[in-house]
């Protein structure tokens, strides 16, 4: 591997983060196109479905060139796995996943950042940021900034 974006998202279209595959040189991590490893990523496109419960919002974030499912963790009030975070931190995060899930409604074009991983074989974002995007141009953007990165930063073979 030439690079690690490990602490960057990077910004992918829904096809190449299909087309992640996971990394024999870093944990928790996914190579692209054989060049760099990613953990994180950045996508923008259309929400096209939306599935709620108690627990997580799921929903599918449409780009043109594919579907890539996204999710919001809502337990953080009774997940053990923040146990071991202080009861301020844990309210301040419920909070923020509330208020960015009370945001994703089918039709929206969203910007969502998160984690990337594989889930019953197909890749996921676990979303930390989810912003529903004002600027009509926003996706289009987000394309031609994904076409000059997979050229110049991640060597990505079309």
């Amino acid at each position: 591997m030439d690079q690690s974006l490990q602490n960057t998202h990077a910004k992918l279209v829904a096809r190449d983060i299909h087309r992640l595959v996971p990394s024999t040189i870093e944990a928790n991590s996914f190579s692209l196109g054989g060049n760099v490893c990613v953990s994180r990523v950045e996508t923008v496109g259309t929400i096209v479905s939306r599935e709620m419960t108690h627990k997580f919002l799921k929903f599918d974030v449409d780009d043109g060139t594919g579907c890539v499912t996204c999710v919001i963790w809502l337990n953080q009030l009774s997940s053990s796995y923040f146990s071991r975070c202080d009861s301020s931190t844990i309210l301040l995060l419920a909070s923020a996943a509330r208020k960015q899930a009370a945001e994703v409604r089918i039709g929206a074009v969203a910007r969502v950042r998160g984690r990337v991983g594989s889930y019953r074989g197909a890749m996921q974002i676990t979303a930390t940021v989810v912003v529903v995007e004002r600027d009509p141009n926003a996706e289009i953007l987000h394309w031609l900034e994904c076409v000059r990165l997979s050229r110049s930063c991640y060597r990505i073979q079309s």
